[in-house]
């Protein structure tokens, strides 16, 4: 398949199944916890018109076409306070737009390990490379958005999983510089051409994830 074709197939992956499905899991889990934020805004929804964020979706088409894909959806509105189980909630809410990726991430490798057992033709071969470009994506989508810095989700899954002393002087410090070193991780090494700390997150974690569900 024409790379090109590949990298506009994976944006479309991401703004039509993945972002939604992340999305609506942060909204569900705070509905199951309590917060009626998201569903009394229209967000407890798998429909991707209602997630979408006309500035990310442009970043990650122009983006993947460059062979990049850097993009964001509508975050989730969520009211923390209305959460039961305090600190719990909040990790929960957070880690459930990841763990969502790596159920679709699972549900790809099962589809991909059928239809690879009876492809013959060429359509079904393309097929399966679709199926692949989509565990990959969510893959990367799940072990991106766990990483500890704001405003990725796994920042409240670390704050949640310190004492609350700890977690009380750290986070301000997070969010007032953790979207700059976001922005520092993703382009700097784009820039310069090296491998940085995501590509090395990316290429030590990913890979046996992404081999262990394909092999499934």
């Amino acid at each position: 398949m024409d790379p090109t074709v590949e990298r506009l197939i994976a944006a479309a992956i991401i703004v039509v199944i993945s972002f939604p499905v992340h999305e609506f899991a942060h909204a569900w889990m705070a509905y199951r916890l309590g917060d009626s934020t998201a569903r009394y805004l229209g967000r407890l929804t798998l429909n991707p018109i209602v997630h979408f964020d006309p500035l990310g979706g442009l970043m990650l088409l122009a983006s993947s076409y460059a062979g990049v894909g850097i993009g964001w959806a509508k975050p989730t509105p969520v009211n923390f306070a209305n959460l039961r189980n305090g600190r719990t909630g909040e990790a929960m809410v957070a880690a459930a737009g990841p763990l969502s990726n790596l159920a679709l991430a699972l549900a790809g490798g099962v589809a991909f390990r059928l239809l690879r057992g009876v492809a013959s033709s060429p359509g079904q071969f393309d097929a399966l490379n679709i199926l692949l470009i989509f565990v990959e994506i969510n893959i990367s989508l799940f072990i991106f958005n766990l990483i500890p810095v704001p405003p990725l989700d796994g920042t409240r899954v670390l704050l949640a999983a310190l004492p609350p002393r700890r977690a009380f002087e750290l986070g301000p410090l997070l969010n007032q510089y953790g979207p700059l070193v976001l922005l520092v991780l993703i382009f700097i090494p784009l820039i310069a051409n090296i491998e940085g700390p995501l590509q090395f997150i990316f290429n030590t974690v990913g890979m046996p994830i992404l081999r262990l569900i394909t092999g499934l």
